[in-house]
């Protein structure tokens, strides 16, 4: 009897040892992300601050997470000098249409890759994902040219032709159409349903995790884009919310609150859009990768 209540005190004190390290190690772990949050959500603080300050108070240390003077007139002069309305309209423009077309004919090659066989199907679907590795500097110039030589520079819907085709979102939706099983599909065809009625009737909606995936990525990125308003459009009318925001950097001087009162005003949208998306995000980005 003695030794089998040595055994059990010797179990629970087991137990309560892993126990004890189990809870150590959550502490730690719950440490370390803590400490990756703060990091991370640090510059949107130090924007948001920063666009309620004087710029004489912008840089002053120790950083303050109140302004000790409040500063609206950063937003005004955000409004009022850059024309944002202006602005915001451009962006919108050329976000939506992009980010339509890209979704479109990503989902269409995507399909036809996964759910058409064809010869050299493989073959062409490497030769087109391979433009991924082309740099932007390589084709900017033959780009330019076949955007001027249609006759569309400083023209909005020049820059939604640039970006409405993504070899990215072509894979992307390509690996998850991939994981939808082809029973559905030869179901389908056997009742007499064609090609584009399978995409959109079978395919499409239960996509609908990779498609809210892909729209932000897509309109994030198109969202953000500096570099291609900034070769195509020359004009100040036409110009997209970041190229309106860098006019406030001149060679001598730049107004940095109202430049961090232009990021709040840009990141909003972003964040409506990835808030109303984001249950569907993660579910699209796993299945996506599923298979080969």
């Amino acid at each position: 009897m003695s030794s089998t209540w040595h055994e059990g005190k010797t179990t629970m004190g087991g137990a309560l040892g892993a126990s004890a390290t189990r809870r150590i190690s959550h502490f730690f772990i719950y440490a370390f992300l803590t400490a990756a949050c703060a990091a991370i959500a640090f510059p949107l603080i130090w924007m948001i601050s920063s666009s309620f300050k004087p710029d004489a108070d912008i840089f002053e240390f120790p950083f303050r997470i109140l302004p000790a003077r409040f500063f609206p007139r950063n937003y005004e002069n955000v409004w009022e000098r850059l024309h944002y309305a202006r602005l915001l309209g451009n962006t919108v423009f050329v976000t939506f249409f992009a980010t339509v077309l890209q979704l479109t004919t990503s989902t269409l090659a995507g399909y036809a890759f996964a759910k058409i066989p064809f010869k050299g199907n493989r073959v062409v679907f490497l030769c087109y994902l391979a433009t991924l590795m082309v740099p932007f500097q390589v084709v900017m110039i033959p780009q330019y040219t076949l955007i001027r030589t249609l006759g569309l520079t400083n023209k909005l819907w020049g820059i939604v032709l640039i970006l409405a085709f993504s070899p990215f979102g072509v894979f992307m939706m390509r690996q998850f159409f991939k994981a939808i099983p082809m029973e559905l599909s030869d179901a389908a065809r056997i009742d007499g349903l064609r090609e584009f009625g399978i995409y959109s009737r079978i395919i499409l909606p239960l996509s609908k995790p990779a498609v809210a995936s892909l729209t932000i990525f897509t309109s994030v990125t198109v969202w953000n884009d500096f570099l291609t308003p900034l070769i195509y459009l020359n004009g100040s009318a036409k110009w997209t919310i970041q190229l309106g925001l860098r006019s406030l950097f001149t060679e001598f001087t730049a107004d940095y609150g109202s430049v961090m009162a232009g990021a709040v005003l840009t990141v909003l949208p972003v964040l409506v859009v990835f808030i109303a998306l984001q249950r569907q995000f993660v579910q699209g980005v796993t299945m996506s990768g599923m298979t080969g």
